[in-house]
């Protein structure tokens, strides 16, 4: 069995990076905490502060429809930017949406 801190040549890095994150996290916690994902929104209001969500459509682990979709209508000062495809972890698989995304953000 290959090391997990080893990088595959047949994968993008972030694959094994995503996975040492994961194996790392307490098993206890990491369970637990999934339920909350697309439900506990209620803080969300008292974020006085701009704020920017880069999310991909096509994120399995937070779906797009149930999560940031619902995002603009509970943080005042939202910039919401969708990345049509973009998978879970869209820094490393769209890299260039991503840092524009961030840039203009940053610019305003």
């Amino acid at each position: 069995m290959r090391s997990r801190s080893l990088p595959r040549t047949d994968q993008p890095p972030g694959l094994d990076a995503s996975f040492n994150v994961a194996a790392g996290a307490s098993p206890h916690a990491s369970y637990a905490c999934v339920d909350t994902w697309l439900t506990d929104f209620r803080d969300l209001p008292r974020i006085d502060i701009p704020t920017l969500v880069v999310h991909g459509t096509e994120d399995r682990s937070l779906p797009y429809e149930s999560t940031a979709k619902r995002l603009p209508g509970l943080i005042n000062d939202l910039t919401l930017v969708t990345v049509e495809g973009g998978p879970h972890n869209i820094g490393w698989t769209h890299p260039d949406e991503v840092n524009a995304g961030l840039l203009d953000f940053l610019a305003r």
